[in-house]
């Protein structure tokens, strides 16, 4: 699951319906263990409880989930082998040819482009390439014998997200970088900054979380933020600093490989080592050190010149790095043409390189067993469960296997941009990620009012659980379910929880609560086996979503997203504007008549080049704001006026 999955459960997205109904300690509790081992009689009483909406000569039932299987699935895809399935590594492809051979053994039809895989292309990282330099000279002076190179990996390294280029010019201090209007702050207020080169600390005053009200930092501290900032202020390249205060005598460069971001920002980007920085300054006078404190204390900002004529020259050269994964894909039959999809993304963090929440334990196995090798081996019992009623099903059930999700749900949206079988005939989508951390028996599933049918088949299936249930009308959330609420299908999402190991090389199978999952496969196959023989698929509905409330501050800054805008970006497209996948119904950019495909590339007076330009100009609005946007439809330019809204 992505890491923004944090923003949506913290914030309590929902509009949370809690049902505790029946008590652990019930008849129907004890009835399930015996069933289990083979002694109870629940599935005569689901299956009666089924009749009045299946199909005369539909199976009613289908087998229990077997607890100990489950939990070897997801002991094999957390192996030190399969190398916590990152993209592009050996590790996810083995876990891939784990799944297509337990298909393959169960008699399911392959339903990929080739055989089980449907592949497609990532960008999984970067890597240096010869050519990165940053080099020091006096102006008016023989630049071959006022230079001073300094050295790679030692004194500086560039940024991943940083573009590709080479700036000469001469370089000034913009304090810590940050333009936060809602404030009162501006380290730019009085430099001209462009075609020139900025250095800046990096974080934030302690103060401006301060004003937030909020003591985490705020959203100018990041490091694509500032970029960004430097960008829209014309300067050409921006150099990072720890700064004394806060490095201490740890005054560490980042390892190129682990930094994020975009894939490119649009300004050169690199980070030094104070004792290089320092050494720029001190003919001025003053110290870094003495100028950050005074910030820090004032809340003022203060810009340092250089008294002499400094110039420097930042060269950049990075290569993006590219792999091929796949999706997996197997298909049970059924008497139509209409499917049911039970899907899981099966990839996750590899070493932890991007999106781990351990910083200090990057390059450590990020196993994942709880995101997601606990969805996947949902997917694969279930798979099991079904395989003896082939022939005998209404509907064909299609297990989808998802690649890419933490790279940006790049594999469920390559499966609908390029779908193996006719979408309109897919019923629903059932998602499973993070499954296997139930606690108290509370079970969240989302996109319940995303299909008309949902509620009565959920009340009859909840009815014999014992789960206590908080329940989404949306279908909107940052897993893959919501590449399939973009192109109009109807979708369940399954899901435990989080928990402090999230993201982390502690999500490990011996936490997994395997009986609880088990449970909750049963319940997942029981609403699949009502959604494939019902005599009537359930219809899309577009549910209008209320936006998260603590998602930002009245004045869009702070530590959300800032005001409302209502679109849902398309997550395979880098670079050249962002597309919009789907225009929430009742949204200001719905109003504004803004639709699915359209690719923005302006928003007010600044140019849009990725996802983080538009997260960055949002932050920046006002609730009330009239933004003028410009967006490309079907090759064409179009304005438009969006009125930006509270999110409520």
């Amino acid at each position: 699951m992505q890491t923004a999955m944090i923003d949506r459960i913290a914030a309590a997205p929902y509009d949370l319906l809690r049902r505790n109904r029946v008590p652990m300690n019930s008849v129907w509790t004890k009835e399930k263990a015996n069933l289990r081992s083979g002694r109870g009689h629940l599935q005569l009483i689901l299956a009666f409880v089924a009749l009045s909406l299946i199909a005369a000569d539909a199976p009613t039932t289908v087998g229990t989930a077997n607890e100990q299987g489950f939990l070897t699935d997801i002991k094999s895809l957390t192996a030190p082998a399969m190398e916590g399935r990152g993209a592009g590594t050996k590790g996810l492809t083995r876990a891939a040819h784990l799944i297509e051979q337990r298909y393959k053994s169960l008699g399911l039809q392959p339903t990929g482009k080739n055989g089980f895989f449907q592949p497609f292309d990532v960008i999984t990282g970067a890597q240096l390439r010869p050519g990165n330099e940053l080099a020091k000279y006096v102006q008016g002076v023989d630049r071959l014998h006022a230079r001073e190179n300094f050295k790679l990996n030692e004194d500086f390294v560039p940024l991943s997200f940083s573009a590709n280029g080479s700036v000469s010019s001469s370089a000034v201090f913009a304090g810590y970088g940050i333009t936060a209007p809602e404030f009162g702050y501006d380290d730019y207020a009085a430099l001209n900054v462009k075609d020139g080169i900025v250095v800046v600390l990096r974080k934030e005053p302690p103060g401006l979380a301060k004003k937030s009200g909020s003591s985490d930092p705020t959203v100018h501290a990041g490091l694509v933020t500032k970029a960004i900032n430097a960008r829209n202020h014309g300067a050409k390249a921006i150099i990072f600093l720890n700064g004394i205060l806060d490095a201490g005598e740890d005054d560490l460069l980042p390892r190129f490989e682990t930094s994020e971001g975009p894939i490119d920002v649009g300004i050169v980007c690199l980070q030094v080592k104070n004792k290089v920085a320092f050494s720029w300054f001190h003919a001025d006078g003053r110290s870094v050190t003495d100028v950050q404190r005074g910030i820090d204390e004032s809340l003022q900002p203060s810009s340092l010149h250089p008294s002499f004529p400094l110039n420097l020259t930042v060269r950049v050269n990075i290569e993006r790095l590219h792999a091929t994964v796949s999706n997996i894909l197997a298909y049970l039959p059924g008497k139509t043409d209409e499917y049911v999809i039970l899907g899981a993304h099966y990839d996750h963090l590899g070493r932890g390189q991007s999106h781990s929440l351990a910083p200090s334990q990057m390059g450590q196995i990020h196993p994942g067993a709880d995101d997601n090798a606990s969805g996947t081996a949902g997917v694969l019992e279930l798979a099991r469960l079904f395989a003896p009623l082939k022939g005998q099903l209404q509907r064909g059930i299609l297990f989808a296997n998802f690649a890419g999700e933490e790279l940006g749900l790049l594999g469920s949206a390559a499966w609908v941009r390029n779908p193996t079988l006719p979408l309109a005939k897919a019923v629903a989508m059932l998602n499973m990620d993070m499954i296997g951390r139930i606690k108290d028996e509370k079970v969240y599933i989302g996109g319940l009012g995303t299909g008309t049918t949902f509620q009565s088949i959920l009340d009859q299936a909840e009815s014999h659980t014992a789960f206590k249930y908080e329940n989404s009308p949306g279908g909107y959330s940052s897993s893959d379910h919501t590449s399939f609420v973009t192109k109009g299908i109807p979708v369940l999402f399954f899901f435990s929880g989080l928990h402090s190991d999230y993201h982390k090389p502690s999500d490990t199978w011996e936490k997994i609560n395997a009986d609880s999952a088990a449970h909750l496969l049963d319940l997942v196959s029981s609403v699949a086996l009502r959604l494939d023989n019902a005599a009537d698929r359930p219809t899309f509905v577009s549910v209008i979503e209320n936006p998260n409330p603590h998602a930002g501050t009245p004045s869009g800054g702070g530590g959300g997203y800032g005001p409302y805008f209502g679109s849902i970006p398309d997550f395979g497209q880098t670079e050249n504007g962002v597309r919009f996948s789907d225009v929430k119904p009742g949204s200001p950019a719905a109003k504004a008549g803004l639709q699915a495909g359209d690719v923005l590339i302006q928003f007010g007076d600044k140019p849009i080049k990725n996802l983080y330009d538009f997260t960055d100009a949002l932050r920046r609005s006002k609730i009330g704001d009239k933004v003028q946007v410009s967006v490309l439809r079907d090759g064409k330019p179009v304005t438009a006026s969006v009125t930006l809204e509270q999110r409520k």
